[in-house]
């Protein structure tokens, strides 16, 4: 058994918890009093989850960079480019190397539809300080992602509300 300075943690999957797993780790990581920092792809400004509310009263920096789920687009290209800025935006994070664990929640969609060149990622993941730790959440994470993550759980939906028309619940979903 060997120490590691940090790790690149992974949740993926179609069942329901990969972002609640995540912020429980970045509740962990503010119990040590570590800098730490959540980027959202998909969630804009305007969702006031219970997660964000409690996560910044703790210290954690927030950032909700998209503008929602892109079936709800208006404008695929302002979409994309929210999408890229963020990109931008959590790599210079990163790379400062002044949050010892950052999150990247539902990065991996903006990845899929080739918005986010997975490559840039992967190398960002593996050019990070030593001492940042990376937590990526979202549906079919890219292969190289997995590749270069030290921990990756997939989250498997048995049953689920929505499959029920149930819609999602504020103080459980979001």
């Amino acid at each position: 058994m060997r120490s590691a300075p940090s790790l690149v943690l992974v949740n993926t999957g179609h069942g329901k918890g990969k972002s609640t797993a995540a912020f429980g780790t970045l509740l962990r990581s503010r119990g040590r009093d570590w800098p730490t920092a959540c980027v959202q792809f998909l969630k804009s400004g305007k969702w006031r989850t219970g997660e964000e509310a409690m996560l910044r009263q703790l210290g954690v920096e927030w950032f909700s960079a998209g503008d929602g789920f892109s079936w709800d687009s208006t404008d695929l290209d302002e979409s994309r480019a929210k999408a890229v800025a963020a990109w931008d935006f959590s790599a210079g994070l990163i790379a400062a190397g002044e949050h010892r664990m950052v999150m990247l929640d539902e990065i991996s969609y903006p990845m899929n539809w080739g918005w986010i060149e997975v490559d840039a990622v992967v190398e960002a993941l593996r050019g990070r300080p030593e001492d940042v730790s990376v937590f990526l959440t979202g549906r079919e994470m890219p292969q190289p992602v997995i590749d270069v993550a030290d921990t990756v759980t997939e989250m498997v939906a048995v049953k689920h509300a929505f499959q029920q028309g149930i819609r999602a619940r504020r103080g459980i979903d979001y």
